[in-house]
């Protein structure tokens, strides 16, 4: 794999388990809304890789990433004492399929994801052509506790401060959001999205409505299973379809 050392340029602190870091951009660095690339660290010699989403824009200067920490994982028990100026490899080229050409065209967009599956959406949803192709767009992110709710005050403001699409925002963008260990903690429904689903309560139509699924095995499994009973198909750049997940993280 081949990679590029980069400078760790800011660490932000979530929590005790999650942060999120920016790093510097290599002038021919290019990617999609929604794409992930490979970064970590050289251990023993050899580089350690993962594959992290893009949580910046696509057109922005720094690169930034969402992290969890796992206190025996070989890469983040290593990248959770980064501070700024330290070195991080960098893959060359950035892949993925949650990216708004995997997806035929719509009127809703209905982006679900689970823990650091919220990385993606911060890219789409700072993007013109997500706002230019759907009528309304929908985050959807289920956590464990509140302290895990990583962007939450961005979210809330419906990006106000963002110049290129504070004003879209404001009209089509919808914040929902579930910490499943606190007793009715929610933004609205307190249940798992896949409940919602399986009861009609959050109701999709795959005539209108498309999807993108990033997060837990265990929840892209379940609602990956849910939509294909309803009639959605899954997409990719070679045929787009009406729902799109991220096979990189699934097993």
């Amino acid at each position: 794999m081949q990679s590029t050392v980069e400078k760790i340029l800011s660490v932000h602190r979530w929590n005790d388990g999650l942060f999120s870091f920016t790093v510097s951009r290599p002038a021919s660095f290019r990617f999609l809304s929604g794409q992930f690339v490979m970064l970590g660290l050289p251990v023993d010699g050899k580089p350690l890789l993962r594959a992290y989403s893009m949580a910046s824009q696509h057109y922005a200067e720094e690169l930034e990433f969402l992290s969890i920490i796992v206190p025996d994982g070989p890469l983040t028990s290593r990248l959770q004492h980064i501070k700024p100026g330290d070195d991080l490899l960098l893959g060359v080229k950035a892949v993925g399929s949650l990216v708004l050409d995997a997806l035929l065209p719509g009127k809703n967009l209905h982006m679900i994801g689970t823990g650091t599956g919220l990385a993606p959406w911060m890219s789409l949803i700072r993007d013109p052509d997500v706002y230019a192709r759907f009528d309304k767009v929908t985050v959807q992110h289920t956590v464990r506790n509140l302290e895990d709710l990583a962007y939450r005050e961005l979210l809330d403001s419906k990006l106000a401060d963002d110049p290129l699409v504070s004003e879209e925002a404001a009209l089509k963008l919808h914040y929902d959001w579930v910490a499943t260990r606190v007793n009715g903690a929610s933004s609205g429904d307190c249940r798992r999205i896949t409940d919602r689903l399986r009861d009609g309560s959050y109701p999709l139509d795959p005539a209108i409505d498309r999807v993108m699924l990033c997060g837990s095995m265990a929840m892209i499994k379940e609602t990956a299973a849910l939509l294909d009973d309803m009639g959605f198909t899954e997409g990719a750049m070679s045929h787009p379809g009406s729902y799109v997940l991220e096979r990189a993280f699934v097993g």
